[in-house]
């Protein structure tokens, strides 16, 4: 009778278990996941960070110190809700950096920096094709050597 008992108990608790994995799959009637979901607190600071890179981009002419921020943003939140902007302000600071403007200097070297430049407005031309910055990319990449294609293993 022990065994018995045992058993049914072990058996209940491996079919509670497996409902429960049934259950945390979802049912089609739910429909898909939101295409992005964002972070608010990610979100907050990578905003800040947007509106610290564009104060040394537009005001300070702090080149070098704008692309270190987006880069913190690129790295930290790539889903951020802003990203086009942040791509658009590391190329073009990139680009005047490679052309020995602003009031910093950059160790890297100005065909390095073109290059960084072309990358991060080829990403924002190949992968927001709808942002207001589109036109002035597409304008600095002629510079630079074009748009880089995606490559398809991305």
């Amino acid at each position: 009778m022990k065994k018995i008992f045992l058993l049914s108990v072990v058996f209940l608790t491996l079919l509670g278990v497996g409902a429960r994995a049934a259950n945390a799959q979802g049912t089609a009637k739910t429909g898909p996941a939101p295409a992005t979901v964002r972070d608010p607190d990610l979100e907050k600071d990578a905003m800040h960070n947007l509106e610290v890179a564009r104060h040394y981009f537009k005001l300070k002419k702090a080149y070098l110190a704008a692309i270190q921020r987006c880069e913190e943003v690129i790295a930290s939140n790539p889903t951020f809700a802003r990203i086009d902007e942040i791509l658009f302000i590391a190329g073009e600071s990139s680009l005047l950096l490679s052309q020995g403007k602003g009031k910093q200097t950059s160790k890297l070297p100005a065909a390095k920096l073109r290059d960084d430049a072309r990358e991060y407005l080829s990403q924002l031309v190949n992968d927001y094709p709808d942002s207001s910055f589109r036109k002035q990319a597409d304008e600095d990449l002629k510079a630079v050597g074009g748009v880089k294609v995606k490559e398809a293993n991305q």
